[in-house]
């Protein structure tokens, strides 16, 4: 799938907590081992952009086609019924999204009317829980964008090829006489 603006953010996203992490976690180790001391907050702000990184990136994985799926079945198929197994597939994937959404939703509104801090930080807890009902609206985004794809059949949608694109990848190798 083309990556669009949304597919940029996403991207720019999941690299900006990846690097955040590593930056935080850097300095927790240095300040720890090199001046004894510790930052107290180093681990719970890791958590929450652990939690993001998580939740942005099972939806950059479905643009992708990189989550692990078991296609035998769907390979066997004749072609129409594939279609429609994976047109299913793909719907029954919207709405569990759309109930974890309206759950995370109502989930983060009781943490704002309740208003609890974080517990080393000194922010409300519903904005870094606020990762949910966005990961899954974008999740949402992304089953919806699959689910066009199939329909117009431009392609399988849910699962990547893993064999057919090692083959490639080895079929070229020898091409260029790399192995």
């Amino acid at each position: 799938m083309k990556a669009g603006w949304v597919g940029r953010l996403e991207e720019g996203l999941v690299a900006t907590l990846i690097a955040l992490m590593t930056v935080i976690t850097f300095m927790q180790v240095v300040a720890r081992y090199v001046f004894n001391y510790s930052f107290v907050w180093a681990l719970e702000l890791t958590t929450f952009l652990f939690a993001g990184l998580i939740f942005f990136g099972i939806s950059y994985g479905v643009r992708v086609g990189a989550h692990i799926g078991v296609d035998v079945l769907i390979r066997i198929l004749p072609r129409g019924v594939a279609r429609a197994v994976t047109i299913l597939a793909t719907l029954l994937c919207i709405v569990y999204t759309v109930i974890v959404f309206v759950g995370s939703w109502q989930y983060v509104g009781k943490m704002y009317e309740i208003g609890i801090l974080a517990q080393d930080m000194p922010i409300p807890q519903w904005i870094p829980r606020a990762v949910l009902p966005l990961g899954f609206a974008l999740l949402f985004f992304r089953f919806c964008q699959v689910l066009v794809h199939v329909i117009r059949g431009e392609g399988w949608g849910l699962v990547a090829d893993e064999a057919g694109d090692a083959l490639k990848m080895l079929d070229e190798g020898d091409r260029e006489g790399r192995l």
